[in-house]
């Protein structure tokens, strides 16, 4: 294991360049801006490049160009870049070009609260462009989450042909703290890169897949012929309106990642074995809840807590099994109540909610006062 001091910020850009990554192209915007700055010091002394671009539509622009040409790749921003890189977004995943997107979230709508903490985006990123797809969104909750989950982020967009969203909150994106993560051999035996076709280039398709399968897109100028666009396709990626293969594409998008959720759905359970109270969080708001916990046990209250480390697509079936055995349930969340009514679909019922939309975070007292109300 290697033990360091550093901010979340700092261990996206350090896992990102463990995982491979050899392309960043973005734009500075608090909360985020320490990714950008990390990777632009990272990058040349990894055999990458840097590219900050002229605005936040450049930033991602670059970033899929740069997928094409085979380079793992990342952008990062916060809510109103990625208001601005939607377009672009969408584009990726219809032509299914793997990229990853941190989005290290602030307070809003619009501009908001640029220097204080919220997690406004979890709705966002859900659907952050028009159409029909899966978006894949991670939420680490420490800072050694914000190392390993990145490595998952790369992982699930070169195996997936996908963007995959990486999800922090303000206050964890600049917590400052130690962090243990796992040694980079062992990471190494972990890393996932893209299939490539090696055939015959006469019979190259990239979009001619399983069902549930995704494109096989070779690096542009290594010699096969194919087209990216952003409008449906066919099998060889030019331009269709087809009735068959519009439906069979889109079908494609959402099975691909519907049939992978034993590898992208990922989730904690913290003392839940002997609970009678369930409570429901994600992010650094977790962190607040143990300590709440702790505090409310030492006082005689069995109390648990359920943490999404995949918040889209949502742990379906371990949220309606929860449901099912709890009744006291409390969901905190740093938003009005955006990820409650996913859990209130899936299980069913209503659930007690405590939220702050003010920037400030939810101290472990603000917990422990509301499951006291329960």
């Amino acid at each position: 294991m290697r033990e360091m001091i550093s901010e979340g910020n700092e261990l996206v850009a350090l896992a990102a360049i463990d995982a491979g990554c050899k392309f960043f192209g973005g734009y500075p915007i608090t909360p985020s801006s320490e990714i950008a700055h990390n990777m632009s010091v990272l990058l040349p002394k990894n055999d990458g490049v840097f590219i900050q671009m002229e605005d936040e539509i450049g930033g991602i622009s670059v970033a899929i160009g740069a997928s094409m040409g085979g380079a793992k790749s990342l952008t990062a921003s916060s809510g109103p870049g990625i208001s601005l890189k939607a377009e672009q977004i969408g584009y990726a995943f219809m032509a299914e070009i793997p990229l990853v997107i941190v989005d290290v979230m602030r307070g809003g709508p619009s501009t908001g609260l640029p220097t204080r903490v919220s997690q406004g985006d979890v709705s966002f990123v859900k659907s952050p462009t028009h159409g029909d797809y899966k978006s894949i969104v991670l939420c680490p909750g420490s800072l050694n989450e914000a190392y390993t989950q990145t490595i998952k982020a790369f992982n699930l967009a070169e195996e997936l042909m996908t963007p995959v969203f990486l999800l922090l909150d303000e206050t964890l994106g600049h917590m400052h703290g130690k962090a243990v993560l796992p040694d980079i051999e062992d990471v190494k035996k972990t890393i996932k890169n893209r299939r490539k076709f090696e055939g015959d280039p006469k019979d190259y398709q990239p979009y001619n897949v399983g069902s549930d399968e995704s494109a096989i897109l070779n690096p542009f100028f290594s010699g096969y012929k194919y087209h990216i666009t952003g409008l449906t396709h066919g099998y060889s990626g030019f331009p269709t309106e087809d009735e068959k293969l519009s439906g069979e594409l889109l079908h494609r998008l959402f099975n691909k990642i519907e049939s992978k959720s034993s590898i992208i759905n990922g989730y904690e359970e913290y003392m839940l074995d002997d609970a009678d109270i369930l409570l429901i969080t994600y992010g650094s708001v977790s962190l607040s809840a143990k300590e709440a916990i702790k505090e409310l046990r030492n006082n005689g209250i069995k109390i648990g807590m359920f943490r999404p480390t995949t918040l889209w697509p949502s742990p379906q079936q371990k949220l309606a099994e929860l449901g099912k055995r709890f009744e006291k349930i409390l969901v905190v969340e740093l938003n009005l109540g955006q990820y409650i009514k996913e859990i209130e679909r899936v299980m069913k019922k209503d659930v007690k909610f405590f939220g702050k939309a003010n920037g400030r975070a939810i101290s472990p007292n603000e917990i422990i006062n509301e499951v006291r109300g329960l």
